[in-house]
């Protein structure tokens, strides 16, 4: 099982260079790229003079092993309110992720509102766990070790899957880290976030295309990200629940696009990402 806090910590070699070792238990097709996200995350916090990280854009540049990666962080622009750096992250030269960081001062101007609403939705403690729904269902467990490390429930849940009919591109889950599931480090938080915002895009989409099922029944497609970008509005770094809402409001091309929420139990919109799929075929 992999730990959020410890699997993406980052040891500085140089001003402004730094490495992290890449743990196999965040596999999914590949290392996730939320977790790859949220060590390209640390090294921003590492390297920042503001406390407080607004936003990030990624790049999915190349797979990367499970093994050391490089990572340099560049100041772009630096103000008493903010700053704005590039992370980039290499593996033995090869370029895997490129991102775009907001860090922000504490106590910026007070206008606040918040205009969505959370979706009424049953509480996490209601809805079966994934290994409980997979055990009724007689499987052994989770497909990747990925998701070993959150406790998730969603709550559109079907026994029979693949579905044998198109279904509506969106769902809500509710998901908790393990075995640690708070972090009072907002980088680390924000990280938390990131994750789930980058991971939950697919599985929205993939309702409407499970269907599609080749000769052995499996579905035919799958569609990692080639970029995201997630705004933090707000932590909750003592609230262990996150509740993820994702939608994929159009397809087409060879490409998908999603909208995710991440909300605090509370009703707080946490977090709210967009992100590029691009459709491929499982080889």
């Amino acid at each position: 099982m992999g730990e959020l806090g410890v699997d993406t910590a980052v040891q500085q070699v140089a001003d402004g260079c730094f490495t992290a070792q890449l743990n196999e238990d965040w596999r999914i097709w590949g290392p996730n790229g939320g977790y790859l996200g949220a060590i390209a995350l640390r090294a921003a916090g590492a390297a920042a003079t503001k406390p407080r990280p607004a936003s990030i854009a990624v790049h999915f540049l190349g797979v990367a092993a499970f093994e050391p990666v490089d990572l340099e962080v560049t100041t772009l622009r630096a103000t008493r309110r903010t700053e704005s750096l590039r992370v980039s992250m290499t593996q033995g030269g090869k370029p895997i992720i490129e991102a775009m960081v907001w860090a922000v001062a504490d106590e910026l101007e007070p206008l606040e509102h918040q205009h969505a609403v959370m979706p009424d939705v049953p509480a996490a403690d209601t809805i079966p766990t994934m290994e409980e729904r997979m055990a009724a269902a007689g499987n052994e467990g989770p497909p990747f070790p990925f998701w070993v490390n959150i406790d998730n429930r969603g709550l559109q849940w079907r026994d029979d899957w693949p579905p044998p009919e198109p279904l509506p591109p969106e769902g809500h889950w509710w998901c908790r880290f393990r075995p640690a599931a708070t972090f009072a480090d907002r980088w680390i938080d924000a990280g938390r976030s990131f994750v789930l915002a980058d991971t939950f895009g697919w599985p929205a989409a993939s309702a409407a295309h499970a269907w599609r099922v080749g000769e052995n029944g499996q579905p035919q497609f799958m569609a990692p990200n080639i970029d995201i970008h997630v705004t933090f509005h707000g932590f909750d770094t003592d609230e262990e629940w996150l509740l993820v809402d994702a939608v994929s409001p159009v397809g087409g091309e060879g490409l998908l696009g999603g909208n995710v929420l991440v909300w605090s139990p509370n009703g707080r919109l946490l977090a709210s990402g967009n992100q590029t799929m691009l459709v491929s075929r499982y080889s």
